[in-house]
């Protein structure tokens, strides 16, 4: 159990960390490729609303050329780049091609002259793939592109956003790699201290199993006498009604105390088990039969469904207690004329059993993961009818986690409650 708790809380530290750093990394990254992206299409844009250059810029202080801007009024260089988030030095940093498509999608125009890695060529196949990909916008390998409609042909702007895209997967591969290194060493902390931080805790349950055990055996003692008394005292004075109560409450101690015992054994972290390999689809119909008959007098339909020549390997004993404790249980917690079943089948990898039966008050969704607990019962008015004391299922739990087994309480229906137990093959 200590051994599992530190495992949960190892592993609860170390998701809630790769979250965390998942969500804040990611976050900066995504901002980072957006922050790429947006400049792209700034740059795009502004090619497009220039037939594929940046806008030229006269020098001169009155009447500029047809297409130029002048330098030195209100809409000058710096002005103009500026108000788009750009830098002056943007036209002479940005590398750029465009491709001029007529309607049939033939090439009309190319302009290379401002990137030196892409010919012509190889400009039109990038033009002719971002036209047919039907996107206005979009990348191909490292070159953002811009589809625009003009006079019925279209022009497909590309801008090398190879430097920008190359900072950024160095920066999100670092990222990455500091991630792991970061959750390699929180790894490597928490191994070394969860012996502290479960220490109070591990403590505390071995000084409550070593009371349950020692307390248990000294139980054992008095019971003896009592029961022993009880016999002379019966030998003597004959039965009566005193006398049996006080042996039905001995016999019903004494069932919780070695219950309590065994329980205690099974959570230890190596339960004392005779593994051997046994015929298990003998051994659950051996188990089963005797309850057929308790069932047939409650009015009450027990099915067996079993597959035959399954085998398991484990602690026989173990494994047909707890087969007698499921079958009890689900007899106890059942109505009169209520519906049983039992199925053992191999499914995949694994051997299911399960014990299901009908309830006499509904199943809640929320009170599942309850049924195990020690002493926890779904219907307290019924204690004193069915005779149990609650630590059936807990110590099913036990049997089937020292077996490398699964168990779980699941709701068919409202009216129905069926436990699954399934065992590695």
């Amino acid at each position: 159990m200590i051994k599992r708790l530190r495992r949960k809380l190892i592993a609860a530290c170390m998701i809630s960390l790769a979250i965390v750093l998942t969500v804040i990394l990611g976050g900066v990254n995504l901002m980072s490729y957006q922050k790429v992206v947006a400049d792209a299409d700034t740059v795009l844009a502004l090619l497009g609303s220039n037939d594929g250059e940046f806008p030229k810029f006269h020098n001169g202080p009155e009447n500029p050329p047809d297409g130029e801007v002048p330098m030195d009024k209100g809409t000058g260089k710096r002005d103009l780049l500026g108000a788009k988030g750009l830098s002056p030095e943007t036209p002479y940093e940005s590398r750029f091609f465009s491709v001029v498509l007529n309607e049939n999608g033939q090439v009309i125009q190319t302009d290379t002259g401002q990137i030196a890695a892409v010919d012509e060529e190889s400009a039109e196949l990038y033009a002719q793939s971002a036209a047919e990909s039907g996107h206005t916008t979009g990348f191909l390998d490292d070159y953002r592109y811009l589809v625009l409609s003009q006079e019925g042909n279209t022009r497909v702007i590309f801008l090398d956003c190879g430097r920008s895209l190359s900072s950024f997967r160095t920066t999100l591969l670092a990222s990455v790699a500091l991630s792991l290194l970061g959750l390699l060493a929180v790894l490597v902390l928490l191994l070394i201290l969860s012996h502290r931080i479960v220490r109070p805790v591990a403590e505390s349950y071995e000084k409550q199993k070593q009371f349950i055990t020692d307390a248990g055996h000294e139980l054992k003692t008095p019971m003896t006498i009592i029961s022993a008394d009880v016999e002379l005292a019966e030998m003597e004075c004959g039965e009566n009604q005193w006398l049996a109560d006080i042996r039905r409450q001995t016999e019903r101690l004494t069932g919780l105390t070695n219950d309590l015992i065994y329980l205690s054994r099974m959570e230890e972290e190596q339960p004392p088990l005779q593994v051997i390999e046994f015929p298990l689809s003998d051994v659950v119909e051996e188990m089963a039969l005797p309850f057929l008959a308790p069932a047939k007098s409650q009015e009450k339909e027990l099915a067996l469904h079993i597959q035959p020549m399954l085998s398991c390997t484990g602690d026989e004993k173990a494994i047909r207690q707890l087969i007698s404790i499921l079958l009890d249980n689900a007899l106890k917690y059942s109505p009169s004329g209520g519906q049983l079943e039992l199925r053992l089948e191999k499914q995949g990898r694994n051997i299911l059993l399960a014990v299901t039966n009908t309830t006499i008050q509904p199943v809640e969704e929320d009170k599942l993961s309850h049924f195990f607990d020690r002493f926890y019962r779904s219907d307290q008015s019924r204690n004193s009818q069915t005779g149990g004391y609650g630590l059936g299922l807990s110590i099913a739990r036990s049997i089937v986690l020292a077996h490398k087994g699964k168990i779980r309480a699941e709701r068919p229906d409202e009216m129905s409650l069926s436990v699954v137990v399934s065992f590695p093959v």
